[in-house]
């Protein structure tokens, strides 16, 4: 083997060391999975309540024991999505509902509470203050849109204090 020669990583084999330890906890799942450079592997995980530190060190102790640092040169980092990144599945916004939600898409930028969370689309409700029909000044009215998935650019949670 030429020493310029360097072996792509068996991303195969990570996957499948992945999916065992997702599998051994059924309330994990997977956000996103990298092979970056230098055989970095990113992995981001959630949990529908969460997902404590001890869950990344178990997932990562799954992946990183069962490769072989003679064959393959790898750095592994194992993570809960942080708070400013976007949602990007289903699951993420099922344990967002009852949350003010941040929602872009091509069209207009939503903000309101995620009421409702269905296989094709999201449902946002907020209140806003409108001309009343007939005289003079505002009245309070509750609005609601379905945005399906397919029209979000980006979705994030909007932290309140």
């Amino acid at each position: 083997m030429s020493p310029l020669f360097i072996p792509k990583m068996n991303q195969e084999k990570v996957k499948i060391l992945l999916q065992e330890a997702l599998d051994e906890n059924q309330s994990l799942y997977l956000i996103d999975l990298q092979f970056l450079a230098n055989g970095k592997i990113k992995v981001i995980v959630d949990g529908d309540s969460g997902i404590p530190l001890s869950e990344c060190v178990r997932i990562s102790r799954n992946i990183e024991h069962n490769l072989d640092r003679e064959e393959e040169d790898f750095s592994l980092e194992v993570t809960s999505p942080d708070i400013s990144h976007p949602l990007k599945i289903k699951r993420q916004y099922i344990k967002n509902i009852d949350r003010v939600l941040k929602v872009k898409t091509q069209v207009e930028d939503f903000e309101g509470i995620l009421k409702e969370v269905l296989d094709e689309a999201i449902t946002l409700k907020w209140e806003a203050r409108e001309p009343k029909p007939i005289g003079k000044g505002k009245h309070t009215v509750e609005k609601s849109v379905s945005i399906p998935y397919a029209d979000i650019i980006e979705a994030k949670v909007k932290i309140i204090f």
